[in-house]
């Protein structure tokens, strides 16, 4: 496996840790300091070089700056996150929730054929969920409109949802 490559970005959300492949062409992970389950930069990861940026890392900057600024809706990205057949099932099913928007686990799981008792599994899958905000696991909300958990913490979603003005 080739090394990762990987650059910080201050959002209004604090410091985000942007992981890459080694070719630098598709994103890996998007993280907060201290998130559950979060990337941490390994000792054969490559430090991405301003001058000479990773396609994907440049790009990803370049949107969610746009994202910040109320300007983006919808990320384009190429994506290189791996999970079980399972959890990729359920995060492409993130990737359909519009901007401004939010569905509850049990959609999620009417999405992607499960049933209702599969809710858990469904949360544990976006959870696990190594692309924070680009791939939008915040937009998911309990059934009775609660926020439930996100990885990056309640009040970061809280703020997402508002950037994004949806009513929650």
């Amino acid at each position: 496996m080739t090394s990762m490559r990987y650059t910080t970005y201050d959002s209004p959300l604090g410091e985000l840790l942007l992981v890459a492949d080694g070719a630098g062409t598709a994103l890996v992970s998007v993280s907060v300091p201290g998130q559950r389950g979060g990337a941490t930069v390994q000792p054969d990861w490559t430090r991405d070089a301003p001058e000479a940026p990773a396609p994907v890392l440049a790009e990803a900057r370049r949107q969610l700056d746009a994202y910040f600024a109320g300007e983006l809706k919808e990320f384009r990205l190429d994506f290189a996150a791996r999970g079980t057949e399972f959890r990729e099932r359920v995060w492409e099913a993130l990737d359909t929730i519009p901007f401004g928007a939010t569905t509850t686990y049990g959609e999620i799981a009417a999405r992607i054929g499960a049933s209702r008792a599969a809710v858990r599994a469904i949360g544990g899958a976006i959870g696990a969920n190594p692309l924070l905000i680009v791939r939008p696991c915040h937009r998911v909300i309990g059934a009775d409109g609660s926020l439930t958990g996100y990885a990056g913490g309640l009040e970061r979603k809280e703020r997402l949802l508002a950037l994004e003005g949806a009513a929650v």
